[in-house]
């Protein structure tokens, strides 16, 4: 068993992919069409394109405002994802106007840092020593 696919619910799909395409660096994988605005939108790592896949999910269900809102309120990252450098990220991402909530912080073996992924979700950046 393995993971394939997880989620990040979104206010827009489509500021959404240009954020996690133009800005993060993800590539788009599947982009389906599900009747009216949604579709089946994911991306996935250019160093891994078969790998894990991302939907970038509608934020529609009556229940996800309220919990992401909390999260966002709390602090508290939707998911978090690995790169070679939090701090080297942390500078690029900044230049290209990331907004982030808690910048790089050394935790035992692991350094993180969280941003704002402008489609009402934080973002955990990640790696080990």
């Amino acid at each position: 068993m393995r993971i394939n696919l997880t989620s990040v619910f979104v206010d827009d799909q489509e500021k959404a992919l240009r954020f996690y395409t133009d800005v993060l660096g993800f590539v788009k994988k599947h982009d389906v069409p599900l009747g009216g605005e949604d579709r089946w939108l994911t991306v996935v790592s250019p160093e891994d394109p078969d790998g894990t896949e991302l939907l970038l999910e509608p934020d529609k269900h009556p229940a996800v405002k309220p919990y992401t809102t909390a999260l966002v309120e709390d602090g508290i990252p939707a998911t978090a994802f690995a790169v070679d450098d939090v701090r080297a990220e942390f500078e690029r991402l900044g230049k290209l106007g990331v907004r982030f909530t808690q910048e790089p912080t050394e935790m035992g073996p692991v350094t993180t840092a969280v941003l704002d992924d402008t489609c009402g979700n934080l973002i955990q950046i990640m790696h080990s020593a």
